[in-house]
């Protein structure tokens, strides 16, 4: 997902300066819907107003502190963030979980190994279950019903990672990853 994307959106809702698009989407867990790196927001933002995307529409100048620009989405910027949105929703990726690959193989490791390491994941799981349906929460009566939707599905899929690992982890503790022949116990 483009970071450029983000900004323009977010700017669509208001004007603001890039610190305050940055804490817009920590706020809002965006970090756990996409990968994000901060360091590219300042960059893209830069890009954006150099392309006309995006204007400054404020200078705040302040004596202890580095200016702040205020920045806002401009007609130009609408209309590619149209096409980013629309080439996103578009988009049908396979996802590549790393754990398939690794899972598919740890029958032939220490059982115990994997069974401990998969009570880990379970609770920092569950964590995220927890976190993503708090963000959800906490934002009902503030944002729009399509950030609504987005934070439901990061809280759905989490719930159904964690679903996933609790069933896999019985079948590590009966150690059953060798067994043939035999569905699952869904």
């Amino acid at each position: 997902m483009s970071m450029k994307m983000v900004i323009l959106g977010l700017l669509l809702e208001r004007n603001m300066h890039p610190y305050e698009i940055k804490l817009v989407m920590k706020e809002r867990a965006m970090d756990q819907m996409m990968k994000l790196q901060m360091g590219s927001l300042y960059y893209a933002v830069d890009k954006l107003a150099g392309e006309g995307h995006i204007e400054a529409v404020e200078v705040i100048h302040s004596s202890d502190r580095p200016d702040k620009t205020i920045y806002r989405i401009t007609d130009k910027g609408k209309t590619v963030f149209e096409q980013l949105v629309l080439q996103q929703v578009k988009k049908n990726d396979l996802i590549f979980h790393p754990f398939y690959t690794t899972l598919a193989f740890s029958r032939h490791i220490d059982q115990s190994k994997v069974e401990k390491l998969l009570e880990e994941r379970i609770r920092e799981t569950e964590h995220q279950v927890n976190y993503a349906y708090q963000v959800y929460e906490e934002h009902i009566a503030i944002v729009p019903r399509s950030v609504l939707h987005a934070m439901y599905g990061r809280y759905e899929h989490s719930l159904t990672e964690l679903n996933w690992l609790k069933r896999l982890y019985e079948d590590v503790s009966a150690r059953k990853l060798n067994d043939i022949g035999k569905p699952l116990d869904l």
